[in-house]
């Protein structure tokens, strides 16, 4: 039996796209080559309620450095928008003998403007790099502060899978409408970050 309403089937009348989520509109990428940042300064708008950035192979040019971002709300001349965060992780070393799934206070943030890390401590030899997503909702609105929360892989430095959770608010009723993703120490040295909206 399917899914009924009005006495008809949701999948009759487009219901259940509309109301399960939306379709991914491709709206730009960045291809990082010895970059010091990856800013997104256009098409963050109220266009959509939410967007997307995947990032594939981002690569750090210094071993151990942390993958971050911060936000603008005067289209990129300025970032540091305080924000209140959590994190947490999981973890396991190539030997399978150090494993851990914690709260990892030592990199969530309480109304602070610093840049937010979102995937800690990336190896740099030739084969490590973190991936993943991270999502911002309803940047545009100047009525509610704005969510965000990611999600990463990275290969850690010395050797370990190490999965990433990030969530927070930027704490600011003003519209986002830039954002910047950088290392702690040194360039990002490859990779590419997509951007997505959804409708």
């Amino acid at each position: 039996m399917g899914l009924i309403s009005n006495g008809t089937t949701i999948f009759d009348n487009g219901a259940m796209a509309s109301g399960f989520g939306g379709n991914l509109i491709f709206i730009s990428s960045a291809t990082a080559s010895a970059s010091a940042s990856i800013e997104f300064t256009s098409g963050i708008d109220s266009t959509y309620k939410e967007y997307v950035f995947y990032f594939v192979n981002i690569h750090p040019a210094t071993n151990g450095a942390s993958l971050r971002t911060n936000f603008s709300t005067d289209g990129g001349s300025s970032y540091g928008i305080t924000k209140t965060t959590s994190s947490f992780e999981a973890y396991n070393n190539e030997a399978g003998s150090d494993t851990d799934l914690r709260y990892d206070v030592a990199y969530d943030q309480a109304q602070s403007t610093a840049d937010l890390n979102i995937a800690d401590e990336i190896q740099n030899s030739s084969d490590a790099h973190a991936s993943g997503t991270f999502t911002l909702f309803n940047p545009s609105s100047t009525t509610y502060v704005k969510h965000f929360i990611s999600n990463f892989e990275g290969y850690r430095n010395p050797d370990y899978s190490w999965n990433y959770y990030k969530a927070g608010y930027a704490n600011t009723t003003s519209a986002i409408n830039a954002i910047k993703f950088l290392f702690s120490s040194g360039n990002i040295d490859a990779g590419t970050i997509y951007m997505f909206g959804v409708n």
